[in-house]
């Protein structure tokens, strides 16, 4: 099976709707690739998965998270990498907000939409978060 996901927000929520989503995918030997875009392009910047924004409201999941023992997005991002979940940065949005590669974890991979649509083409799953 193969997953693409496409990773547009960039909050606390987002991201852990779209590693938990990739890292089960991998788990179950599909092949995996997510295209970080726009904001979602905070999921996988160093400093910014750090201090992922909780929604409004919505703080007493964090409890929630540390009592189940939930790993953190840096974690995830990390379970990811080492899963082998292909993970693209947007070239055009980098550009757009005068990013570079340095500034994201380590084993992503940059480039445009035709390199995810490349990817994405055979895809049996496609999700957008």
């Amino acid at each position: 099976m193969k997953v693409a996901i496409i990773a547009s927000n960039g909050g606390l929520f987002d991201a852990y709707k779209v590693f938990n989503i990739a890292t089960v995918a991998a788990s179950s030997d599909a092949e995996v690739g997510i295209f970080f875009t726009f904001e979602g392009l905070n999921l996988v910047h160093k400093e910014g998965y750090k201090q992922l924004p909780m929604p409004a409201g919505k703080e007493h999941f964090q409890e929630g998270f540390k009592k189940q023992n939930v790993p953190s997005i840096e974690e995830l991002v990390g379970m990811a990498s080492e899963m082998g979940v292909k993970m693209i940065a947007c070239q055009m949005t980098m550009d757009v907000m005068s990013l570079e590669k340095e500034e994201f974890v380590e084993g992503i991979d940059v480039g445009g939409a035709a390199t995810f649509m490349h990817f994405a083409s055979d895809a049996n799953m496609t999700l957008t978060f």
